[in-house]
């Protein structure tokens, strides 16, 4: 059964590349398989054919980006040679004649297919297969976020200290930290989050004074933990290496340290880090 989330993110994507591009039809879907997919997502079609069809690696323009693994184009769907015709009756229903399928690859495997369609035999030049090309690679992205979370999580959501070592907990934690900023889905951000607070807790001990820094102070703080220097914690964060000085600087200010590796101890007595 597909993500929501994962549906939603399709879904953006086409609606995103019919704007951008004007191509009267975009559809689209996720695998099921490693072989086989099903149109989910539609936008802009005037029957149902589409809604719903299922569509096989090897099989008709999108089979074949599946079995490919990469764009594929015709400019007269029905017409065309170098494809086969399993879907001819859905494509003529909608009037589709120029189509691009492109597919959304997750390392190295085909994890969905994106359409864009016209009901004139012309040309998609590049302004629309780059259009393509790159609402693919948002979905790619996003399922690659939506991959790591799920790992970690799965790692994290019911630590046992006495079984698993601090390093690895403090090592899934600064990850999901470093995640967190980049999920679209406030749910799910608000579930990492939540994991990160009861990993930070687990060690804390009951005299510690409360230490009050901002969410981008224990970002960083969590990333010097792992050992990163200001310039890879910057990158791993999306910020700029002097705003992350400046996050370590109050950071350490607010926990009376006065170095990095004394910041990260007080942040662990304090429950901020685990």
């Amino acid at each position: 059964m597909s993500d929501p989330a994962e549906v939603a993110e399709m879904q953006a994507a086409l609606v995103r590349l019919r704007r951008n591009t004007g191509v009267s039809v975009v559809f689209g879907g996720l695998l099921h398989d490693t072989h086989r997919l099903r149109i989910a997502q539609v936008s802009g079609a005037r029957t149902s054919a589409l809604q719903g069809l299922g569509i096989s690696a090897g099989n008709g323009l999108g089979g074949k980006s599946i079995a490919l693994s990469r764009p594929c184009g015709v400019t007269d769907y029905r017409k065309a040679r170098h494809i086969s015709h399993e879907y001819d009756a859905a494509v003529t229903a909608e009037g589709l004649c120029s189509v691009l399928a492109v597919p959304v690859v997750v390392r190295r495997r085909v994890r969905g297919v994106l359409y864009g369609a016209m009901r004139q035999p012309v040309p998609l030049g590049d302004r629309i297969f780059d259009a393509a090309v790159a609402a693919a690679r948002d979905v790619e992205q996003a399922l690659v976020v939506r991959d790591e979370v799920r790992q970690l999580l799965t790692k994290v959501r019911e630590p046992d200290v006495d079984s698993v070592s601090w390093e690895k907990v403090r090592e899934a934690y600064g990850e999901l930290r470093a995640l967190a900023p980049l999920i679209g889905d406030p749910a799910l951000r608000e579930t990492i989050l939540s994991v990160c607070t009861r990993l930070s807790a687990a060690g804390v001990q009951a005299d510690q004074p409360a230490v009050a820094l901002t969410p981008r102070e224990v970002d960083v703080l969590a990333c010097v933990a792992s050992g990163a220097t200001n310039a890879s914690t910057a990158q791993r964060l999306g910020l700029r290496p002097e705003t992350v000085k400046g996050y370590l600087r109050d950071a350490m200010r607010k926990l009376g340290a006065h170095t990095r590796l004394e910041a990260v101890v007080a942040a662990r007595r304090a429950g901020v880090l685990p």
